[in-house]
């Protein structure tokens, strides 16, 4: 008797932690939401409310209503797009090549791309400017593009290697001996049966292209060309003064896709990351 009272204390206790560590999580979201509702003299008064005391949809009427804000989320799916269709065409040729053709130099590739992983992004900003300056890919998108790719190639690399190591090679031979070349049984029997990988290395890529600050703000010089991150910043937060209602509202409208888009597919990410961490 005396265990299970311990044991139903234990679960009890962990249940509490549990739901005070959600709500601590949650609430910045919260937040965030709420405060999108309010109006700027009602974001000010103190203390706040928790709870807004006229609701209002004015901001999202306004942001609806203001091309620019349309055309920053616009530039964040053509360059998060881009981004992820370069990346996991680049990743899975490089992951097959070092997977299927294992040497010396394969290892010091695989050691090189590791390392990559150690150096912070602010590092690689003044090297990719100086290159898209004499290149004329200043205030591009496709800037963002090569930069953001060049920081999510080396680890997809890596992860979808675990996946084709796992893909025995009798199923190559046999397409071989059917007449299928190298790159179509690649294409046909090898990408098929890698759709954990390729899914979870496609989203990964996905989410860092769209929460991108850094280099937006680096390359992007006019407001027509800038992502979300880099718009709201630039737009709404004055030097003197910020608009918090229109930077809540915009918020919630940039959060609302990849919300969608972890809901839907949060359970292929976590199975595909793991297992190429373990296969790997």
């Amino acid at each position: 008797m005396k265990r299970e009272a311990q044991k139903i204390a234990g679960n009890a206790a962990a249940v509490i932690a549990s739901i005070i560590l959600g709500l601590f999580l949650l609430f910045p979201i919260y937040w965030l939401l709420v405060t999108s509702f309010k109006v700027n003299m009602e974001i000010y008064r103190f203390p706040p409310d928790l709870i807004p005391r006229t609701f209002t949809l004015e901001n999202y009427r306004e942001i609806f209503s203001d091309n620019s804000v349309m055309q920053y989320i616009l530039n964040n799916f053509i360059v998060a797009f881009g981004t992820t269709l370069l990346t996991m065409t680049a990743s899975s040729l490089a992951g097959y090549s070092l997977s299927r053709y294992p040497s010396i130099f394969g290892k010091i590739v695989r050691t090189s791309l590791l390392s990559t992983q150690m150096f912070p992004i602010v590092g690689l900003i003044l090297a990719l400017y100086v290159i898209f300056r004499n290149m004329n890919l200043i205030n591009t998108r496709f800037s963002l593009i090569i930069s953001l790719s060049a920081v999510t190639i080396p680890f997809s690399t890596i992860l979808i290697k675990g996946f084709f190591d796992d893909i025995t090679r009798t199923l190559e031979e046999a397409a071989q001996i059917d007449g299928c070349s190298r790159l179509r049984t690649f294409a046909v029997i090898i990408l098929p049966l890698s759709k954990p990988g390729l899914l979870a290395i496609g989203l990964y890529t996905f989410m860092q292209a769209w929460d991108d600050f850094l280099f937006a703000v680096t390359f992007i010089l006019t407001d027509v060309k800038r992502t979300l991150s880099a718009g709201i910043a630039m737009k709404f937060l004055g030097e003197v003064s910020y608009d918090w209602a229109m930077v809540t509202t915009v918020s919630i409208a940039g959060v609302l896709p990849m919300f969608i888009l972890i809901f839907l597919f949060q359970k292929h990410m976590v199975a595909g990351l793991t297992a190429g961490a373990v296969k790997g």
